[in-house]
């Protein structure tokens, strides 16, 4: 044990380090020491290995605190008790609850139940892609042409990621397991550890001549553009799934799906609720007070509409069957609601003022229901 090398050391980070930092100096190490990129660097090949097993360790928190505390003894194989110490004679104030929880966290830290079965199929990634629709493409329906990129087996390899005229060699370290087993002893108790080869990096398989066109990955990200049909009355925030045309899957695991995201933009009249739409018409005083037939928009040209006389401003009226299609119901459509707004007029000449007064001082309370039994419900004596 005494040539083995700190694990902190080996890393280049502080032994008060955090897992960020730690992570950090693996990933950097790792890359600069890679098989793939010191092909036949056994020294190189060494170092690698070296670095995993210390990362292994400290970014695994059960792990780190038990070489924090005995070191490499924590983890050696051939000492007896523990490395350094013999049974329970380091632990007077051990009692059965203290072993429980003991033996419970290391064994969380090995193989198990929630060791990832290594080879079996992998289903591919889903894919979200945004697409943007105008207000009247969203009520009829629209079709529309989706770009986005996916990863698919590479073509030149079949997915083996060797080169053409070559094949994946089995791992001789794991043989093919994608795994490494190792046995090792705590308290005079073996305890079996299931780790990931680091020489294939679990796929069992090493590359020794990588395929030029996926580096040896075995797969590619390609562009894709497929045609999609939007359709009528899709709402903003509404999802299209497109099954299986997400992220191809490994190992023979089915392909995850594309995932459409919609988004509608606003309309400049038209503003949606449910599936009907509402929209504000305004009308002159005239009008409200001696009815017209008036000019209301819909989404398919404007049509005639007569409202009574006396409109009162703020007053709502319902065009049936003028608003968003139902999506699982062909035929069935919301209703255009519309609420008018009295516009009052400004920049009058003095004599358009005088026949105002006029017209003013000839309705008595009885055009003015409201304001009448405002002000006598304001007066009126409890």
């Amino acid at each position: 044990m005494a040539d083995k090398r700190d694990y902190y050391e080996i890393l280049g980070v502080p032994k008060g380090a955090d897992a960020d930092t730690i992570k950090k100096a693996y990933r950097k190490l790792a890359k600069k020491y890679h098989p793939d990129i010191n092909p036949g660097d056994k020294e190189a090949e060494e170092k690698f290995k070296e670095i995993n097993e210390a990362y292994e360790v400290l970014s695994d928190p059960e792990k780190r605190a038990k070489y924090d505390q005995f070191g490499h003894a924590a983890f050696d194989p051939t000492a007896g008790g523990g490395g350094g110490f013999s049974g329970f004679s380091g632990f007077p104030d051990f009692d059965l609850g203290d072993i429980g929880d003991l033996f419970g966290s290391f064994f969380s830290g090995f193989g198990g139940s929630t060791q990832t079965r290594r080879g079996g199929p992998i289903r591919g990634d889903d894919i979200a892609v945004k697409v943007t629709l105008s207000f009247e493409e969203a009520v009829f329906g629209v079709r529309k042409d989706v770009s986005y990129n996916r990863i698919e087996r590479c073509s030149d390899c079949s997915g083996t990621g060797a080169a053409k005229g070559s094949r994946p060699e089995t791992c001789p370290v794991c043989h093919g397991t994608g795994q490494r087993h190792t046995t090792q002893r705590l308290m005079g108790i073996s305890f079996q550890s299931t780790t990931t080869c680091e020489q294939c990096r679990g796929s069992g398989k090493i590359i020794r001549n990588p395929c030029s066109n996926c580096r040896g990955t075995g797969y590619v990200r390609l562009t894709k553009v497929i045609s999609v049909s939007i359709p009528a009355g899709i709402d903003d925030g509404n999802r299209i799934i497109q099954r299986g045309l997400g992220n191809e899957g490994r190992n023979g695991g089915p392909a995850g799906d594309l995932i459409i995201m919609v988004s509608v933009k606003k309309h400049s009249i038209f503003a949606r609720d449910g599936n009907d739409i509402r929209c504000e018409v305004p009308i002159t005083v005239t009008e409200a007070i001696l009815g017209a037939e008036i000019q209301v928009p819909t989404l398919e040209g404007s049509v005639n509409f007569t409202i009574p006389e006396g409109t009162q401003p703020g007053t709502s009226f319902t065009i049936k069957s003028k608003g968003i299609p139902y999506v699982n119901s062909p035929g069935r459509r919301g209703d255009l609601i519309f609420t008018v707004n009295v516009e009052i007029p400004h920049g009058l000449t003095n004599k358009q003022k005088e026949h105002i007064r006029s017209f003013a001082e000839s309705c008595g309370d009885h055009n003015y229901a409201k304001r009448s039994n405002f002000f006598k419900k304001m007066f009126d004596k409890k």
